[in-house]
């Protein structure tokens, strides 16, 4: 069973440092390249940019308990709870979502769709 963990890629656990804002401050986090790829799909799902969508965390975690103690470890912790719970995190930041209108494909209109309805 060690060798699954044992034969990663290093380059998951390398650890990469990234410049952000966080409470108007600018200030740096680092984490394992895993994480942050974990970090960039759940941005990506709430269609924010991974920067954006550390800055709205930490405000809602700073209103929620009047202050971020550690949070590089919120981090890790919120990335193991997405993964646990993928489906029904994406699914849920789809439901939220506001409906984007867009142009019928092909495929689409071949199954009776019109723009209206897509």
């Amino acid at each position: 069973m060690c060798q699954i963990f044992a034969g990663q890629d290093p380059d998951g656990y390398q650890p990469v440092t990234r410049s952000i804002r966080l409470g108007g401050h600018s200030t740096s986090i680092r984490l394992e390249n895993s994480y942050w790829s974990i970090l960039d799909e759940v941005a990506a799902a709430q269609d924010m940019t991974t920067p954006r969508f550390l800055s709205v965390l930490y405000d809602e975690v700073l209103e929620l308990h009047g202050e971020v103690r550690n949070f590089a470890s919120l981090l890790r912790v919120s990335c193991t709870s997405f993964v646990e719970n993928r489906e029904r995190t994406l699914a849920t930041a789809q439901a939220e979502r506001p409906a984007q209108r867009r142009e019928p494909t092909v495929r689409d209109l071949e199954n009776g769709a019109t723009a209206a309805r897509v």
